[in-house]
């Protein structure tokens, strides 16, 4: 029971209690975490002495919270929940309590590195069949480790940052031309963000993934597949991605998603022994995708074929370091079926296939559409965990 009114039935109760980072007219930023439709300000919280995280929850970010590992993890938020059902606290906490419509929510973390993997087999599959008719969609290497590329760090940006349509160049009949891209599309992917750093030199094995990653957040990926197709032979994704990718606000805890791991799809072949994850574990996340309001998909994070636990191992395989606000992200999610799928590119079946959209037929983003992506997971006692949404609005090109 909290002292807290309103959050009876809330995806955001104390069983969730995500972190983010926010200001307002007279607070500087500082970390905060979400309780229903308000936000507890964890700076002032620890400025009050009402909690204890090395002064780190009145810094701009996250990340020297997350840097301090899982038992002061675990600690604060065991001492959030206490200050939120103890009635003994609410005279001093209630004042923490912000209306979320009075705060401007900012990026949650310092990007160190940004990893994208490519971890749906039905998504690859998808791509395979409109990029590659008539031969296996599944390149050889897919099923025996999980295909990644680095980002760009420097244009991950927060949920509801205007996205500028991409410029670049693209093939057309009469050769390549530049401009802005006409074939821009999103990738609904789900992003694991590293806490704890591991040494140069180093591997991660995959039974230590909850002690090196914090939390979870939302992504959209946006992607032009235009400049994509004709730059990625033979090095891989370069300006096609790198333009922008959108973050939700607030990071999940693993611990809120304590209900949430179920069995993970079985792998055929066996993998290598560094990516034997015992037990074999998903998360069962269900995400929804808006185009302009209207609800186009629902892909299902469950079904992923390589889980976070086994992408982190493979990150580090290589001796690669993790720093403190690493963000690894899980791929386009899709599902079996076309209203299952994470990118417009298989949802138009490359274009081919238009939807309807506010009563017009389309196919790839125009400048004004807005794409919003949410997502839940199964909670404790038949609770319902929400994830933070993300949310972007194409603008025209500078």
């Amino acid at each position: 029971m909290t002292w807290v009114t309103g959050l009876e039935g809330s995806p955001y109760g104390l069983h969730n209690l995500p972190y983010g980072v926010f200001r307002t007219a007279d607070r500087e930023p500082r970390v905060g975490v979400r309780v229903g439709t308000h936000v507890l300000d964890l700076g002032g919280a620890e400025q009050a002495g009402l909690v204890f995280a090395a002064g780190t929850l009145s810094r701009p970010r996250l990340n020297d919270f997350m840097a301090l590992g899982r038992p002061q993890w675990t600690a604060v938020r065991q001492r959030i929940v206490e200050l939120l059902t103890d009635s003994t606290h609410r005279a001093a906490v209630e004042p923490l309590l912000l209306a979320l419509a009075n705060v401007e929510l900012l990026l949650p973390f310092d990007v160190a590195d940004y990893v994208d993997f490519y971890s749906s087999e039905q998504h690859a599959s998808n791509v395979g069949q409109i990029f590659r008719p008539g031969q296996p969609p599944l390149l050889p290497n897919w099923k025996h480790l999980p295909i990644g590329y680095h980002g760009r760090a420097g244009t991950v940006v927060v949920s509801g940052t205007p996205i500028v349509r991409p410029c670049g160049q693209r093939a057309t009949p009469q050769g390549p031309v530049t401009g802005p891209s006409v074939r821009l599309d999103i990738e609904a992917e789900v992003g694991f963000v590293v806490g704890v750093p591991s040494p140069l030199g180093s591997r991660v094995p995959v039974g230590d993934f909850a002690d090196h990653v914090f939390g979870v957040v939302l992504v959209n990926d946006w992607s032009a597949r235009d400049i994509q197709a004709w730059e990625y032979q033979p090095l891989g994704p370069f300006l096609g991605k790198s333009f922008a990718t959108s973050v939700a606000a607030w990071v999940t805890p693993l611990e809120a998603l304590g209900a949430a791991f179920v069995p993970a799809p079985e792998q055929d072949p066996p993998v290598a022994d560094y990516l034997r994850d015992e037990p074999h574990l998903g998360l069962d996340l269900r995400l929804s995708v808006e185009w302009n309001g209207e609800r186009v998909s629902e892909p299902p994070f469950a079904t992923m074929y390589w889980t976070p636990a086994q992408q982190l191992a493979h990150l580090t395989v290589n001796g690669a370091a993790l720093r403190t606000g690493d963000l690894y992200a899980s791929g386009t999610v899709s599902g079996a079926e076309r209203g299952q799928v994470g990118s417009f590119l298989e949802l138009t079946w490359g274009g081919a296939e238009p939807v309807r959209i506010g009563g017009s037929e389309r196919t790839f983003l125009a400048d004004g559409d807005t794409i919003t992506i949410t997502g839940t997971a199964p909670g404790p006692n038949g609770t319902t965990v929400g994830l933070g949404e993300v949310t972007g609005t194409v603008i025209a090109p500078r």
